[in-house]
């Protein structure tokens, strides 16, 4: 059974209960009115207007009404009117008889002096028999009968009976209010139904047809749905699956792309050495290298090569395990000023060689410990170098080292005086794959997996790695460590 159907079913129970409850209500309230429970099944019919009296009391005033037609000196007859009186009074009305402007009889049930001069003049026509009046707040309901006696005097036969001044208002009023009240609830649940269904029933049907949409495997749309209620978050959370599945969907084709990319890349990066090999080889077997120098140059350069293709199968091997979080981390406490100074000691006469100078710009006099796994934050610390040397245009090639403390970080700075970063290639530095140079020459080129992979060391320790370039000028790219104290050589 749908929600919707529910709803109805649940609206509509609910009506019927609380019309039932209302007619109870109204039922105890005539009761109330009236003062008699027999009376509430033509309390509300016209026939309590026309008739206001009761089954018994109707009776008992046709028989006297009778009597005034045929026998019209009865009704002079106190005994008799005494035994009528009775018989009224049993159930709580009255009678009173009167003959020209003289009383003949008044019930003791009235106890009303003034009830004679309130009573309605003669009508011999009988044009209206029935009707109600009120003297002060006492309200009555009568029958009467205008008839003449024998003499041709006017007499009048009443049967009276005193009711609640309220029952009037009531039987008059409560119907009018009773329609109104259904009215008004029926009208109520339709507008309740009809806004719970819009606010329940429609972002539900919006949500089915969206996870339709993400079945058949559409996702460039968006839920626009800012309600704050459970719908809301509800939505809110579904639009969060569908951005994820959409980021995901696109990270997967972008991987798509670079796998192409990365096979197109390795092929490249693998022939250009393999055919120097196999023509310096050809070129061996061909008997060019007919000197002892040239065949050291020849050999030379076949092992250059192949220096170079085992560089990129190492490259491509330790990204491809650290992506997949398969490279265990061995840390070890490491003061980095010294360990900087280490790797500038090291690198110094290769870069040297290429006519580079590597050297300190700021390096604290406080001990700098980190936590690091030394050979992988070597292998940063060289590919960040060995990016930046690829760059340089300037006659007199720098890179500058700088450390700096706060109170939780370590913060490395290596710059170079190269050509610079276009300001759109810095968001896509530390992608794998990613050349901001796609000239691939011998100069720039190389696998794209450096700085993805110091990426994936620096965030292996927990720190992060940023760039800032300004074109023509240089490069900075920065990488930070948390420190950590050492207290006896361990770490704390």
């Amino acid at each position: 059974m749908s929600i919707r159907i529910k709803l109805l079913l649940s609206y509509t129970g609910m009506l019927v209960l609380s019309l039932l409850m209302f007619g109870v209500t109204a039922g105890l309230f005539t009761i109330a009115a009236t003062g008699d429970l027999h009376s509430i099944r033509d309390f509300y019919k016209v026939h309590y207007q026309l008739n206001p009296l009761t089954e018994q009391e109707e009776s008992i005033f046709l028989e006297l009404k009778y009597l005034a037609k045929n026998d019209p000196d009865e009704l002079l007859n106190k005994d008799l009117l005494v035994d009528y009186d009775f018989k009224l009074r049993t159930v709580r009305a009255g009678l009173y008889v009167r003959r020209e402007s003289n009383q003949v009889f008044e019930s003791f049930t009235f106890h009303q002096p003034e009830l004679e001069q309130f009573l309605p003049p003669y009508d011999l026509n009988n044009s209206q028999i029935r009707n109600t009046f009120n003297i002060g707040e006492r309200f009555y309901a009568y029958a009467k009968f205008d008839f003449a006696y024998s003499d041709g005097a006017k007499g009048s036969v009443f049967v009276i009976r005193e009711r609640s001044p309220f029952a009037e208002v009531t039987r008059r009023l409560l119907p009018i209010l009773s329609f109104i009240l259904i009215g008004v609830l029926v009208i109520a649940n339709m507008l309740l139904y009809r806004w719970i269904t819009k606010s329940v029933i429609k972002p539900l049907n919006l949500l089915r047809s969206s996870a339709e949409r993400i079945q058949e495997g559409d996702l460039q749309f968006a839920l626009d749905l800012h309600s704050k209620d459970e719908i809301g978050k509800l939505n809110e959370a579904f639009e969060n699956m569908r951005k994820r599945l959409q980021e995901s969907v696109q990270l997967r084709l972008q991987d798509e792309e670079n796998r192409k990319e990365l096979i197109s890349n390795i092929s490249h990066d693998l022939r250009t050495p393999i055919t120097n090999i196999k023509g310096y080889i050809e070129g061996i077997r061909d008997g060019v290298a007919d000197t002892p120098e040239k065949m050291d140059k020849y050999v030379q350069i076949i092992y250059s090569k192949a220096v170079d293709l085992d560089k990129l199968v190492d490259e491509l091997f330790l990204y491809s395990k650290l992506d997949l979080k398969q490279v265990p981390f061995t840390f070890e406490p490491v003061n980095l000023a010294s360990f900087l100074d280490d790797c500038i000691d090291e690198l110094h006469y290769s870069l040297q060689e290429q006519g580079i100078q590597i050297a300190w710009t700021r390096r604290t006099s406080k001990p700098a410990w980190v936590l690091a796994d030394v050979e992988k934050l070597k292998r940063t610390v060289v590919n960040i170098i060995d990016n930046a040397q690829k760059f340089m245009d300037k006659p007199q090639k720098r890179i500058e080292l700088a450390l700096t403390l706060d109170s939780q970080w370590v913060t490395v700075e290596i710059r170079d005086n190269g050509m610079g970063i276009p300001p759109e290639a810095i968001p896509h530095l530390f992608e794998r794959f990613y050349r901001a140079e796609q000239s691939r020459n011998s100069s720039t080129g190389g696998s794209g997996l450096g700085l993805a992979i110091a990426r994936e060391i620096i965030e292996g320790h927990g720190g992060k790695i940023w760039v800032t370039s300004e074109q023509g000028s240089g490069t900075s790219l920065f990488f930070t460590l948390k420190r950590t104290s050492v207290h006896g050589g361990e770490h704390a």
